[in-house]
């Protein structure tokens, strides 16, 4: 990560502020939860080893929800699990990367084209308050808030598309890819919102094709804007075909 980015996210609260020890939540959640929020906000590091007794110990909790948590999130792909070792943040390769981002790519453009479709007025009010919510999250440089409402424009989205499939198959998938894109949440904030803004609008306008490009293309610049902020000419690209979605 470089310096602007950690800079960045060291608004990013490193804790609750009270031990999730004395919530009301069930604990396993709790602790799934802070950790997953910890790992896509950037304040652990690819690689970097989650300790199940340091852990406990920061969140006021034993060490019981804390492996639970950890499997939990190791079944999203967020951390890599090995025996004798312990858990660590997933690193993800660059050949998996480069197929995830594919898949996404394929799957955001149906499931907008599906929402260009089948658009509920209803539920495209509600996207539209997303919208709103989510552009004066970027202009208030309210970091926590826009990457929430991030996931919510999609789930939205997903539910106007109405395939309960692919909106299955969309949940499991952003997770892996949310460890991908995390380093560009910053940088690219306002142009993801903008973008966003124009795929709600090929939606509206009933238009599937339009729509189905938009997304597609959403997904791969997103990539490129990681891939120009971690320079590999050593791994394959992530976003190798991202020219033939423009």
């Amino acid at each position: 990560m470089n310096d602007a980015t950690a800079s960045a996210y060291s608004q990013i609260p490193d804790a609750p502020a009270a031990s999730l020890g004395a919530q009301h939540s069930p604990l396993f959640a709790l602790v799934t939860d802070t950790l997953r929020q910890r790992i896509l906000g950037g304040q652990y590091e690819p690689g970097e080893r989650l300790v199940e007794n340091t852990l406990s110990l920061e969140l006021g909790v034993s060490r019981i929800p804390v492996r639970e948590a950890l499997r939990a999130l190791a079944a999203e792909g967020l951390v890599h699990i090995e025996p004798r070792r312990g858990a660590s943040v997933a690193r993800l390769s660059p050949n998996i990367a480069r197929e995830m981002v594919e898949v996404r790519a394929t799957l955001e453009g149906l499931n907008a084209k599906l929402a260009a479709q089948r658009r509920d007025p209803a539920l495209i009010q509600e996207l539209e308050k997303v919208l709103k919510e989510g552009n004066n999250a970027v202009d208030g440089g309210q970091t926590e808030r826009f990457v929430e409402l991030n996931s919510r424009f999609h789930e939205v989205l997903g539910t106007i598309a109405a395939n309960s499939v692919l909106q299955e198959m969309m949940r499991s998938l952003r997770e892996r890819t949310a460890l991908l894109f995390a380093p560009a949440n910053l940088t690219r904030a306002r142009t993801n919102w903008d973008e966003h803004a124009q795929i709600l609008q090929a939606v509206i306008a009933g238009d599937a094709d339009l729509a189905s490009l938009l997304a597609t293309r959403h997904v791969y610049s997103a990539a490129k804007a990681v891939e120009a902020m971690n320079p590999d000419p050593t791994a394959a690209s992530a976003s190798a075909d991202a020219n033939k979605a423009a």
